[in-house]
């Protein structure tokens, strides 16, 4: 299956040298290029990209504005990534917020472009441990997203569930998760379907924000124990009947 891509930036150059790098992928095709976020909607409604690669300062419609109404309510399932100049740019975080499913740097290697691209056409989030714990830091100065009760958006959820959500918001991988609690991978990549469809989350980006303005994890959090004084065997059992 082909990759669609839609390339963003107010910088003809920069649109360039990605479809150039991208085109050399035989599951990668460029289907189209815009110079800031109006376009961007104007291309993406007729070529219907897989995914979005989105410069976020561009004159007119910037990038947020064009995530946000590239990811709102009734779209196509089109991922976007954020590309940015600085790994802190706190435009960055506005996006993940507003729906972006990752970010990457404009000097970005091109071997890591391709796999960033693949990662989130996958559905899954272009969010490194270490960003993480940035964006778990920002957050953590912002008072508004410091709840004083529990948040009854995570009621659906069932115990097991919300450890997998504190463990993966702390920057776990599927990998990870399962040799923390034990289980098979599989178990975990059930219980993050099931995390995503009961809090309407479109991937990990937007699960590592919905854990923290729920209280679920603070800034050093380092997860819950799971299973810490079981065997391997019962924690599994017990993990898998959660």
């Amino acid at each position: 299956m082909t990759i669609r891509v839609l390339v963003v930036d107010d910088q003809a150059l920069v649109r360039t040298g990605f479809r150039m790098i991208l085109e050399t992928q035989p599951d990668i095709e460029v289907v189209g290029e815009a110079s800031d976020g109006q376009a961007a909607l104007e291309l993406a409604a007729r070529l219907t990209p897989d995914v979005v690669l989105m410069d976020i300062r561009m004159p007119g419609m910037d990038g947020i504005a064009a995530t946000r109404a590239l990811t709102g309510p009734g779209r196509a399932a089109t991922r976007v990534i954020i590309l940015t100049t600085y790994d802190l740019d706190e435009y960055v975080f506005e996006a993940l917020e507003v729906g972006a499913s990752g970010f990457l740097l404009k000097d970005v290697r091109p071997e890591d472009l391709v796999q960033g691209v693949r990662v989130v056409a996958a559905g899954d989030a272009l969010l490194a441990p270490a960003v993480t714990g940035r964006l778990i830091a920002v957050f953590a100065g912002r008072s508004r997203l410091r709840p004083t009760a529990p948040d009854p958006r995570l009621e659906p959820l069932t115990r097991r569930e919300r450890e997998v959500l504190e463990l993966m918001a702390t920057g776990l991988s599927n990998t990870e998760i399962a040799a923390a609690a034990y289980v098979s991978e599989n178990t975990v990549k059930t219980h993050v379907a099931r995390i995503f469809d009961k809090l309407q989350l479109r991937d990990r980006a937007q699960a590592v924000i919905a854990a923290y303005e729920a209280g679920l994890v603070t800034p050093g959090s380092a997860g819950p124990p799971v299973a810490p004084a079981e065997s391997p065997s019962s924690a599994r059992r017990q993990f898998d009947q959660a």
